[in-house]
């Protein structure tokens, strides 16, 4: 049995988690400790709510006594590190709140469980969940990324993201604590919040507004559905190395004009408009530092755990869209804001 204390619960890929691993782990407990920024939504786990293992806090990982009085109350072994500030643009906008979560507050993690772990058993496990985006942009011919890969961050997230890797391998080198990092390729999947390319593509179709392509379109990323980056964060809490750096990935390289393209395609097919979907794409000025290409190499994965991604990408993609079709009210109300309403009735204003 473990008792995990899940960061950033409330987001996209930490809900996936919290949910995947109460369905394949049910005797464990889960506690979600999530600040509840803007991504953060927890009606993507109002279905697992009633879980006698499952448990709500409302906090930030950078209030290190909050954290440290978690810790000795639930007597948790097994940190799952998912609280990050996460989108590019937002970063190059204002980078203030990155450097706030990523980097100071990964510190006050590991600081919190140092305290209170003191003494560090094998059974305790702090894994830091991070991203492709560290090792820096690929050209067409370069090989994907493998875990030797020097860091090369080119946005003030995957900076932040490469600064936070850094330190957790400090805390394995320096006092022994248990650390795994895994960097992962893009995730898509259900509740992922509307400003990502998939939900962003999707949702901007079915309302008649552009979709917008950066530059030319030929940036190419690595898609892993969410279910099968999970899947593999599991593998390795349960079998990977102390110290060691997993890279997770769906093998799966599409050029971004490519994804939108399949999108609008496959809408024209489910909800048919006056015109194609297509007719809405329109191409914007490229961001800063935009990265060309990502791909992961999962090679250390499949030696050492034997994980390999269940789902291919006309499958997950499938699965997606649907979804999205199937839940247009929890967008509407993850970009009104109506989920904070549910919050506070469900949890009061501090926490649960």
């Amino acid at each position: 049995m473990r008792r995990l204390l899940v960061t950033g619960g409330a987001g996209f890929i930490g809900s996936n988690f919290i949910r995947y691993w109460v369905n394949h782990h049910p005797d464990d407990r889960v506690v979600n400790f999530d600040a509840l920024t803007y991504a953060g939504n927890l009606e993507n786990l109002c279905d697992i709510e009633s879980v006698a293992g499952y448990r709500f806090v409302h906090g930030d990982i950078a209030d290190r006594s909050d954290v440290e009085r978690l810790l000795e109350e639930e007597g948790i072994d097994t940190v799952v590190n998912f609280a990050a500030e996460s989108h590019v643009d937002r970063s190059i906008l204002g980078s203030d709140a990155f450097i706030k979560t990523n980097v100071l507050g990964t510190f006050d993690l590991l600081e919190a469980a140092k305290y209170v772990w003191k003494d560090f058993s094998p059974a305790q496990r702090f894994l830091h969940v991070s991203t492709d985006e560290v090792y820096g942009s690929l050209a067409p011919d370069e090989p994907a990324f493998t875990e030797t890969r020097g860091y090369a961050p080119n946005s003030p997230y995957s900076a932040s993201k490469a600064a936070s890797d850094h330190l957790v391998r400090a805390y394995h080198q320096t006092y022994g604590m248990s650390v795994l990092t895994t960097n992962c390729s893009n995730n898509y999947g259900p509740y992922q919040f509307p400003e990502k390319l998939i939900p962003l593509v999707l949702l901007n179709a079915l309302e008649g507004k552009p979709i917008p392509v950066y530059g030319d379109g030929m940036n190419v990323r690595d898609w892993l559905y969410v279910e099968d980056h999970c899947r593999g964060i599991d593998d390795v809490i349960n079998d990977g190395k102390p110290g060691q750096v997993y890279n997770i990935g769906g093998e799966n390289e599409w050029h971004n004009i490519d994804i939108v393209n399949l999108i609008c395609d496959r809408l024209d097919q489910l909800q048919p408009g006056a015109a194609s979907y297509r007719d809405q794409i329109t191409f914007v000025k490229d961001r800063p530092g935009h990265d060309r290409r990502y791909a992961i190499d999962s090679g250390k994965m499949r030696d050492e755990l034997g994980w390999t991604p269940a789902h291919d990408f006309t499958s997950g993609i499938e699965r997606t869209i649907q979804w999205y079709l199937d839940n247009r009210d929890w967008c509407e109300r993850v970009r009104s804001g109506e989920y904070r309403q549910y919050y506070r009735e469900q949890y009061g204003q501090s926490s649960a």
